[in-house]
């Protein structure tokens, strides 16, 4: 047990090609290095005291237990242990090597880099130099289409941002936009001819294209409006260009690079996250745009992808800087908007289920985007619509439903099924029964009748979803001997002490169960059955009134209202009746289990509830097995923590098995009944 609260810290290799490092230069970045620096760009920190404290970012931390010392130069987590300097903090957040990490912080605090062997010192100084080159570069470019932005060459983009986008020159300038002439070499003159830049370099930048020919390069961007990307440390890394005719692509990207990863970038990241910290809350929109439409309304917190699917690692920077974890998807309201917001959604479904992020999504209005709402309406009235934006999961729902004829038999069908999907995978059972009652009244369309039918229904496919396909593979002989015993304790004392079924149906919600053994499970469709065409608490008591039973029935006399119709329903089922006849058999044992009511129903539920976590936890263990926590190391920290969780969960109900002397004393004795 106390293993699993190790954190999994995977080894990490120094690949060969990377010469050791010598240990001045070592030296040199441990004093240079500021923790508080480094470590603020990956966590949400604040001020306590001498120190900083934050959410750790090694384990699943819900309150802040991560400390970081300005003094010591250390960081510490008090709740899993995890400690060191920047060089461990960067080595283990990000698995790097140290000889990775090391380099990296010299860049950024200006060490000078030597190794323990001269001739590997030029080729290790070519790599540090070469990142320093492009950066320089990408800056040097930025600055070009900026100037000509302003240029006569430049006056149709001018003119596009200030009229169509409605932007001024601040706004322009904080985001450093500008404009690629149109002409095929251009660019290339000015960084190479001019500057006497490296042409290789130059198309390593990403900057010029070699032609096909074979005779030289070409600007990649022509006559487009460009708009620079950033990155955390406000550094020019790549370039969206915009079309300004109708030329194909209408936006395109820089290539990836060795500073360039789109998949790993959020537009506007370096200049929204304060303001997401401030506002604990990040919104994610689609298109450059309509981030700067947002920024030049005052709404601040606002970053983009790039034109490709929002990723999780995309997302997980979010995070850092969001404490409450808020995280708002606000993508165009057309199908490939929707689509673009489903993939996202998917991408983080595992945190949103396990509710580490609060995840909401908004859809504007007659299908706008940001840019397009805000030229008609207030900022005001953007941010009214980010604060009623609905959870995810709502949205998805409605998702489920929009669009469909529910009258429509296959479109109905369709409707069910994606909106059981959902809910089997929602964690919490109380939620469940929320959505179920809530869709159940959707569907049924004002038909309370239907409501109730629908809602029983929709309660058994999504309790079929949750476990579909897993109940046999998980299930021991030992299980299924104990889960036969609970279940019947439980039907028999539904059938022979009715004044009692309210707190078994009680007890079976709280803990998300139902009866699992296929013919406990025809017991239980069949009593629901006959309680449905029951029309009332007076109807059946006139049954009861009118069967033919002794005045006076003891505790164990069949109930008529119920167990004789039941009796009656499973002679037409001769197979299943073999199955459940013991069932209506009572001796001794069985007696003094049906007075003793609150116990049977708390030592049998107990039972169900562990057979269900002993299943989770083999799978989970499973799961564990064929997951490389090198790869894939949040996955395995996860099943760690899911494994733990069900074995802690299972020590809790074998304390609600045990019987103690005092319930024994409590509960009648079958002598009392006469």
């Amino acid at each position: 047990m106390q293993a699993l609260f190790t954190p999994c810290l995977s080894p990490l290799t120094i690949p060969m090609e990377i010469p050791r490092l010598h240990p001045d230069t070592i030296e040199q970045v441990k004093q240079r290095t500021d923790i508080v620096d480094v470590v603020s760009e990956h966590v949400v920190l604040r001020k306590q005291g001498k120190d900083f404290v934050g959410l750790c970012p090694f384990h699943d931390d819900k309150s802040p237990s991560f400390s970081v010392s300005p003094g010591k130069q250390f960081y510490y987590c008090f709740s899993c242990g995890a400690g060191g300097n920047a060089i461990k903090f960067l080595m283990e957040l990000g698995k790097r090597p140290f000889s990775d990490v090391v380099l990296s912080l010299a860049q950024r605090y200006d060490v000078p880099v030597q190794t323990l062997k001269p001739e590997e010192r030029q080729e290790f100084q070519r790599q540090v130099s070469l990142r320093e080159q492009l950066y320089e570069l990408m800056a040097i470019a930025s600055k070009f289409y900026e100037h000509a932005l302003y240029q006569s060459a430049g006056s149709a983009a001018l003119e596009y941002l200030e009229t169509k986008r409605g932007l001024n020159r601040a706004t322009m300038q904080q985001f450093q936009l500008g404009y690629a002439p149109g002409g095929w070499e251009t660019l290339t003159g000015y960084l190479v001819e001019q500057k006497k830049y490296p042409v290789e370099l130059v198309e390593r930048a990403g900057l010029i294209v070699p032609r096909k020919t074979g005779d030289g390069y070409y600007d990649r961007f022509r006559d487009r409006l460009m708009i620079p990307i950033h990155d955390l440390q406000g550094r020019v890394v790549g370039f969206g260009g915009r079309t300004l005719t109708d030329e194909q692509p209408k936006y395109l990207n820089s290539p990836d690079t060795e500073l360039f990863d789109k998949g790993k970038l959020l537009f506007g990241l370096d200049k929204a996250r304060a303001a997401i910290a401030k506002q604990d809350q990040a919104v994610i929109v689609e298109g450059y745009f309509d981030v700067i439409a947002l920024h030049h309304a005052g709404i601040t917190n606002v970053v983009a992808s790039m034109g490709t699917a929002l990723s999780s690692t995309q997302v997980r920077q979010l995070l850092r800087y969001t404490e409450s974890k808020r995280i708002m998807l606000n993508f165009d309201a057309d199908s490939a908007g929707t689509k673009a917001a489903e993939r996202a959604v998917g991408e983080v479904e595992t945190l949103a289920y396990r509710g580490d992020i609060q995840l909401r999504v908004l859809n504007i209005p007659d299908g706008k985007d940001p840019d397009e709402f805000l030229k008609i309406h207030a900022a005001s009235e953007y941010q009214t619509l980010l604060d009623q934006a609905p959870l995810w999961l709502d949205w998805q729902m409605e998702q489920a439903i929009a669009g469909k004829d529910l009258k429509q038999s296959d479109q109905f069908q369709a409707a069910v099924q994606a909106i059981v999907k959902l809910l089997g995978n929602l964690p919490n059972a109380t939620l469940r029964t929320h959505y179920i009652h809530r869709y159940a009244e959707r569907l049924s369309q004002g038909d309370s009748h239907l409501m109730l039918r629908l809602e029983e229904d929709l309660r058994l496919q999504v309790r079929g979803e949750r476990w579909h396909g897993r109940s046999q593979k998980w299930q021991t002989k030992s299980d299924r001997n104990l889960l036969e015993e609970a279940e019947i304790q439980l039907l028999r004392l539904y059938l022979y002490a009715p004044e009692h079924q309210a707190a078994i149906v009680t007890a079976l919600e709280e803990r998300d169960l139902e009866f699992s053994l296929s013919h406990h499970r025809f017991l239980w469709r069949q009593i629901q059955d006959v309680e449905e065409t029951q029309t009332g608490k007076q109807e059946a008591k006139e049954l009861e009134n009118t069967a033919i039973l002794p005045a006076a029935p003891s505790p164990f006399s069949l109930s008529p209202s119920l167990l004789t119709l039941i009796q009656d329903r499973c002679t037409d089922y001769p197979a299943e009746m073999m199955q459940l006849y013991s069932l209506f058999q009572l001796d001794e044992k069985t007696k003094r289990d049906i007075l003793r009511v609150d116990l049977t129903i708390r030592v049998s539920t107990a039972a169900m509830e562990r057979i269900m976590c002993e299943k989770r936890c083999r799978h989970f263990l499973q799961l564990l097995a064929e997951t490389d926590d090198v790869s894939a190391p949040e996955l395995y920290q996860y099943y760690l923590q899911k494994i733990h969780s069900e074995k802690r969960r299972i020590a809790d109900l074998d304390r609600e098995r045990q019987v103690s002397f005092e319930d024994l004393v409590q509960a009648p004795w079958v002598g009392e009944v006469q």
